[in-house]
């Protein structure tokens, strides 16, 4: 009983798969890419599992998203469902290298030398036999170590690219990868959204070629963001939600976004913003909100105290 609170969700999610028994591989979406700074393309739009309630439902999340043509599906070890995703990946058919799977390392996983013992149990734990795309999750520890080490699993074939998460919390730190590592940062996730556009990091990345992925694309949910008089005007005049005018918003001006959903139609409904675009007035628009106000505002402290006391599962 003391998982009756995610019941919901999780009937709705299986439902969802059961009806129609549609395979997952009919299912075709047409998602841009994104050319990677060491030439591989990543699909532009994909599905964030930060904060899934329950292995259970993140599974079903990810089943719904692979029957509605997601194809790439953003992880980490610290959400603690990889596992999940892994199952997910096994059970939907799919050929492997039509899926873009990323992952990411917690301090915890590097802090005494174990960085390629810890990739060896991600891909156990994702049932794969390579990722895509391997992120430190914080610049909190010895990363440059990890990063070294990390550089070897691209080497041997375990890992094909690499990246920084949460790095625009330390100038030194961002520094200490990008200038001085041999294989350099493909991508780096970022808080994004139209309130918080982070205008001084996007050109920063560029002039580094590397691809800034948007978490919190919908502010977590923000009802402020979502209910904001400019974005549901243009929302109206195109027949879609507000929040598929933000994540449109997030394809046109060139970023990865990878928005979380485990209800099943939350999950269609973000996927369904490929049949229209946004104007340049309307564009314009979506970027007077700007005003830098993030979600989350944990100081670079008590991240660093955050990534010491969290709880990770083998």
């Amino acid at each position: 009983m003391k998982n009756i609170k995610y019941c919901f969700p999780l009937i709705a999610l299986f439902l969802f798969n059961i009806i129609g028994q549609v395979n997952a591989q009919e299912k075709k979406v047409n998602i841009p890419t994104i050319k990677l700074n060491n030439g591989l393309e990543m699909p532009q739009f994909g599905l964030g599992t930060f904060n899934t309630p329950s292995n259970e439902v993140a599974k079903e999340a990810v089943l719904v998203a692979f029957r509605s043509g997601y194809r790439h599906v953003d992880t980490a070890h610290a959400y603690n469902n990889e596992s999940a995703i892994g199952e997910a990946i096994k059970e939907s058919g799919i050929p492997r290298e039509e899926l873009w799977i990323t992952s990411k390392l917690w301090p915890s996983d590097y802090a005494n030398g174990n960085t390629l013992e810890s990739i060896n149990k991600m891909l156990e734990r994702l049932q794969t036999d390579y990722i895509d795309l391997l992120y430190i999750h914080q610049p909190v520890g010895n990363y440059e170590e990890a990063w070294i080490e990390m550089e070897k699993a691209v080497a041997s074939g375990k890992v094909r690219s690499l990246g920084i998460s949460n790095f625009d919390a330390t100038d030194e730190g961002f520094h200490a990868i990008v200038d001085n590592m041999k294989i350099k940062p493909v991508a780096m996730q970022i808080e994004c959204h139209p309130y918080a556009q982070r205008k001084n990091v996007q050109e920063k990345l560029k002039s580094y070629g590397i691809a800034q992925e948007c978490w919190y694309p919908l502010g977590s949910g923000n009802k402020d963001l979502l209910a904001d008089p400019v974005i549901k005007k243009i929302a109206d005049s195109h027949g879609k939600t507000t929040a598929q005018i933000i994540i449109r918003w997030h394809i046109q001006e060139g970023f990865s976004v990878i928005p979380g959903a485990t209800n099943p139609d939350y999950i269609k409904e973000n996927i369904s913003i490929f049949d229209f675009a946004l104007s340049d007035d309307e564009m314009t628009a979506m970027r007077s909100l700007n005003k830098e106000k993030r979600f989350f505002n944990m100081t670079y402290e008590q991240v660093k105290e955050m990534a010491t006391n969290w709880v990770l599962e083998d």
